[in-house]
């Protein structure tokens, strides 16, 4: 049986992304104490489900197979890292404060172009992305219509004077 070209909808998105953690506790201190997510259930003492805004988990965290177990190399494949889209500019640059403010080391910091992103790893070392999409009217395209993305320096001290502006 030949498929047929399949498109898939527009409206799909991510809805949450799992975890294997090596510390449920240490992992709440993270995306909970450091970030702000929101705890919302556990499943014994194994599993935790976290969201922002009350959804029912956009985050879960276990040590079904992961418990006290080191990082995996990094040259091998998996999870590159999982982003978080925060809804503007300003809130993006709060929690930038909130890291520096927490000496919370970063491991990079891009302008896309489409985006401003920062990358930072968890306790596991499971690589993170925070950051903000600027209007899509503002996304740089190629002559053809293309999306013109990039990788640039983000300017954090102009990202920083966003969260001071109320």
């Amino acid at each position: 049986m030949e498929l047929q070209p399949y498109v898939i909808p527009n409206n799909t998105r991510i809805g949450h992304v799992h975890l294997k953690v090596s510390d449920i506790q240490r992992s709440l201190d993270f995306y909970c104490g450091l970030l702000g997510f929101e705890l919302t259930t556990t499943y014994g003492s194994e599993a935790a489900f976290i969201s922002a805004g009350g959804y029912h988990h956009h985050i879960g965290l276990n040590t079904w197979y992961s418990k006290n177990a080191s990082p995996p190399p990094a040259n091998t494949t998996g999870l590159f890292h999982t982003a978080i889209l925060y809804p503007t500019r300003k809130d993006l640059a709060v929690i930038l404060q909130r890291l520096r403010d927490a000496r919370y080391p970063l491991t990079g910091a891009s302008d896309h172009g489409v985006s401003e992103a920062l990358y930072l790893n968890d306790p596991d070392l499971n690589g993170v992305e925070l950051y903000w999409d600027r209007p899509k009217d503002l996304w740089p395209k190629n002559a053809d219509g293309s999306l013109n993305m990039f990788t640039r320096p983000l300017d954090l001290d102009n990202l920083l004077n966003e969260a001071s502006h109320k």
